[in-house]
């Protein structure tokens, strides 16, 4: 399928590192994306609670709160294309430590394995995400992150769908096997063969990641640096502005905590709403490719209409209200329709990233690095949010502990479309 509006802001020259990055976010993606199907599947295999079962993206997200900025400094030292590289090398290693250690069903070392992928990813969003920006204008900036997010959410539609297939498949049957096995023993040999069964497939990602790697390093991707982008500050005082000077950029960073939560507990999260309601686990391991899907159908939207029709706030602003909308609906029902509206959160969510980061880094000039870097960081939102979730709901019913924790995050979002990122302007007067 092309997209025309797509292909008009895409140079003939700009249009190999394009899609040697929309490679990239498609690795993001399906990485990512396998958090969701993750929880049920440790949550079994290691006879865990969901408050211990959610330290999956605790441990996954936490990596790029503690190591945004230092991938920052490393990008300055290597370049964005080694950073790439370097990036994809520690993700590969982090898939090895997490085949390895839950085999052997040592949880610890399975979290510590998704910190070091984590820690990689982290290392490639902070290098990549402005890359795309500068690629092009600023003013069409979303158009281009929501390229790359087609990419990313197809992985992530992908991902759970392969998980399910090679890991749970037939989870029903299997958990009744595990309770009625006849003595400790069984028990545990049952759990161990099934933990075991992500040995082969993350053994095969950190060769392909590997593999990856060292291709991007020897490839003829541009390495471009963040002083290049179009329409940075370029007067020598602003250069001089220190990166607290740029409300938009920390008012940007909450939002963007916030939007990562969101779209974790949408993505994340829903298996475990969806058991609220005593839905089967073979229905449930599925929930966060429709909730994916739905972030395709929303990030395609996005792709044509931004900036032709609308502007990437005005669409921010209109996600966010949809947001509240859906979120409301699905308080307000059960069962499958209440499921199908935190999936349809995918939509509302979609565009949310691709404008946010634009519009946080604009016009930061020699801080666009570090000023990504801090974004980055927000990413934690999806560590913190979907476990303050899993803790509220052993307090309150479950549909009204997302319901606090959602509707007041689009509002800010909502907030930040309309009024928040615009604080640039009087930042650049003062």
């Amino acid at each position: 399928m092309t997209f025309p509006a797509a292909a008009r802001d895409i140079e003939t020259s700009r249009l190999g590192p394009v899609v040697t990055i929309g490679v990239l976010f498609f690795i993001f993606g399906f990485v990512t994306w396998l958090n969701g199907p993750l929880i049920t599947f440790v949550k079994l295999a290691f006879d865990l609670d969901d408050v211990n079962a959610f330290l999956v993206p605790m441990a996954f997200y936490l990596s790029y709160f503690f190591l945004a900025l230092p991938s920052s400094a490393v990008l300055r030292w290597t370049g964005m294309k080694k950073g790439i590289a370097l990036g994809l090398f520690i993700m590969a290693a982090g898939a090895v430590a997490f085949g390895h250690f839950t085999t052997a069903r040592q949880y610890p070392g399975t979290l510590t394995g998704l910190f070091v992928i984590g820690a990689g990813l982290s290392l490639l969003q902070t290098a990549s995400n402005p890359y795309v920006c500068i690629l092009g204008p600023s003013e069409s900036a979303a158009r281009r992150i929501a390229f790359m997010g087609i990419c990313n959410k197809f992985a992530g539609f992908l991902a759970p769908l392969v998980f399910g297939a090679l890991v749970l498949q037939g989870l029903d049957h299997f958990d009744a096997r595990v309770k009625a096995a006849a003595t400790p023993a069984a028990r545990e040999a049952l759990l161990d063969a099934f933990a075991a069964q992500v040995h082969g497939p993350y053994m095969i990602m950190a060769v392909l990641l590997a593999a990856l790697a060292g291709w991007i390093a020897w490839s003829r991707l541009p390495d471009v640096r963040a002083k290049s982008a179009e329409g940075g500050v370029t007067d020598g005082y602003a250069e001089a502005r220190r990166i607290f000077s740029f409300p938009h950029l920390w008012l940007g960073v909450l939002c963007l905590f916030l939007y990562v939560g969101l779209e974790v507990m949408a993505g994340d999260a829903i298996g475990i709403y969806g058991a609220g309601f005593d839905l089967p686990l073979d229905a449930a391991r599925l929930f966060t490719s429709y909730t994916l899907f739905a972030m395709l159908v929303g990030y395609v939207g996005g792709l044509l209409l931004i900036p032709r029709f609308v502007s990437q706030q005005a669409y921010l602003a209109i996600s966010a209200a949809l947001g509240v909308v859906l979120t409301t609906g699905a308080y307000l029902t059960s069962g499958y329709v209440s499921v199908g509206f935190i999936a349809s959160l995918g939509f509302a969510n979609a565009m949310m990233w691709p404008a946010i980061f634009p519009l946080a880094i604009r016009d930061l000039g020699r801080h666009t690095e570090t000023g990504s870097a801090l974004l980055i960081m927000g990413v934690v939102g999806g560590a913190l949010m979907p476990y303050a979730f899993a803790l509220l709901k052993q307090h309150i019913d479950f549909q009204l502990a997302y319901l606090v924790l959602a509707v007041p995050s689009y509002l800010y979002v909502l907030y930040y479309g309309l009024r928040g990122h615009s604080w640039v302007a009087s930042a650049l007067r003062v």
